[in-house]
């Protein structure tokens, strides 16, 4: 008996979904403040977040290729997020684009790293333009099952389609 291809021979015959979900997690720190909020979070403070990206799909099933039994090598995913999200998102300063003026050029005079949005840079307005970044970038069968994006060890958003 030829054992080389029995895994996927196998995996053939079961009769299951074969439709399995890979998370990788993610870590960066961003700081923001929120327009007009009526708390404490209306000051510029920053957070370390923990981004948890959740892809599906059927495994390849090509004996000898090099990705075979993966949905998605995670060395691909690393690259594509730290792309997308960690290069510009990781100790940056996250602010509304209607935030005045009298607050934004000093800060850009000194920093760097300012992103003005045009949304309320919380949580889950976030996740949903992380999601926007990313999903169209996958390869065709995979796709993003689940987005979650926790702000603090307690507090989190998450986007599922």
């Amino acid at each position: 008996m030829d054992f080389r291809n029995a895994d996927s021979k196998l995996l053939d015959k079961l009769d299951l979904n074969k439709t399995v979900k890979v998370t990788k997690i993610f870590t960066f720190e961003m700081a923001h403040a929120l327009l007009a909020y009526d708390g404490a979070c209306r000051n510029i403070h920053g957070h370390s977040y923990q981004l948890h990206v959740t892809l599906a799909g059927e495994p390849l099933q090509q004996h000898g290729h090099p990705k075979d039994g993966m949905v998605l090598d995670f060395k691909q995913l690393k690259a594509l997020v730290k792309e997308k999200i960690i290069q510009p998102y990781d100790h940056a300063l996250v602010l509304n684009v209607k935030t005045p003026d009298e607050v934004v050029l000093p800060l850009k005079k000194v920093y760097q790293k300012i992103l003005l949005k045009p949304f309320q840079p919380t949580c889950e307005n976030l996740v949903l333009e992380f999601v926007n970044s990313i999903r169209n970038e996958l390869p065709e069968g995979v796709k993003l099952f689940r987005l979650k994006l926790h702000e603090t060890a307690t507090s989190y958003a998450e986007w599922e389609p």
